[in-house]
């Protein structure tokens, strides 16, 4: 069976990319340069140039700003999360990244289907834990939780860092899931031969 073509099923006009205010042409060329392509979720939030504006300034302050969580940590958390939820596209997406930042393919798979699987460190296993809870049972969340990050190594900011990147990507799973928005095809060879680690 064929992947779906299109980047989602509402019928919204998305505009050309000369079409983009200068500042978005520039973004998307950028996004060109390093990835190969635009993923499809910013074609997707295109349609609504404010919006895209603040969606990719929190994803970038998010996953690139400055943090004691690792860049694969972050990426990790986007993968167990959107795993929690079933998210074709951002475990597509973020699995690739998963896969690229770790150098090894079986971890970008584990993270996917079931990250209990892997052979985790305390740190990443009380971090991914958290981010599971947080995601199918937000209410439950309690004082141990919180300690057993620290217990894990994890400042204050840390633990905000990691119930951001968590909570981040549960609003885009919802969203991606409510519009079957669909990932760029080219995720899904990226990184699969494994490199060795730095």
């Amino acid at each position: 069976m064929a992947l779906r073509d299109h980047i989602m099923a509402l019928d919204i006009p998305l505009p050309s990319r000369e079409e983009l205010p200068e500042d978005l042409q520039k973004y998307f060329s950028v996004c060109d340069k390093k990835l190969g392509m635009v993923p499809n979720v910013l074609a997707a939030y295109s349609h609504d140039a404010e919006q895209l504006r603040t969606f990719s300034r929190f994803y970038n302050a998010l996953m690139f700003g400055e943090s004691g969580l690792s860049h694969l940590e972050r990426e990790m958390i986007a993968v167990v999360v959107s795993s929690q939820n079933h998210c074709f596209y951002c475990l597509t997406a973020h699995g690739a990244a998963v896969r690229e930042y770790s150098g090894d393919p079986a971890l970008g798979e584990l993270m996917v289907m079931n990250f209990r699987a892997a052979e985790l460190s305390p740190r990443h296993g009380a971090m991914l834990h958290f981010a599971a809870k947080l995601t199918l049972h937000c209410d439950e969340i309690d004082e141990p939780d919180r300690q057993a990050l620290r217990d894990a190594g994890f400042s204050e900011k840390d633990i905000w860092d990691i119930a951001n990147v968590a909570a981040f990507y549960n609003m885009t799973n919802r969203v991606a899931s409510a519009v079957d928005m669909q990932p760029n095809k080219e995720y899904h060879g990226k990184h699969r031969v494994p490199t060795a680690k730095s």
